[in-house]
């Protein structure tokens, strides 16, 4: 993403914005894991390397903050995480 809104959010409906906002948050946070992650990856530098590492955990946290906030207001978002986690089980076991 890097800056770049996947969505034009003064298009979105005003009922539906928050979610949006903590959606697009939770994107940012993904591409700050995976940046971090293959920065980390390709360095030699075992201090870079262990900051990347600290800072994409940081960002996972973030995460995890955003979805939380989510969860408490799109019910819908919730009812179908747990249906995802339940295939996942089925489909794994």
């Amino acid at each position: 993403m890097l800056s770049k809104l996947p969505i034009n959010l003064e298009k979105v409906n005003k009922k539906d914005i928050d979610k949006e906002i903590l959606r697009l948050g939770m994107i940012a946070e993904l591409d700050a894991v995976s940046l971090y992650e293959q920065l980390a990856a390709m360095t030699e530098n075992e201090d870079i390397k262990k900051v990347l590492i600290d800072i994409a955990k940081e960002e996972k946290t973030h995460i995890g903050e955003f979805e939380a906030l989510l969860l408490k207001i799109d019910k819908e978002q919730e009812s179908e995480l747990e249906e995802g986690k339940k295939e996942v089980e089925e489909l794994t076991k």
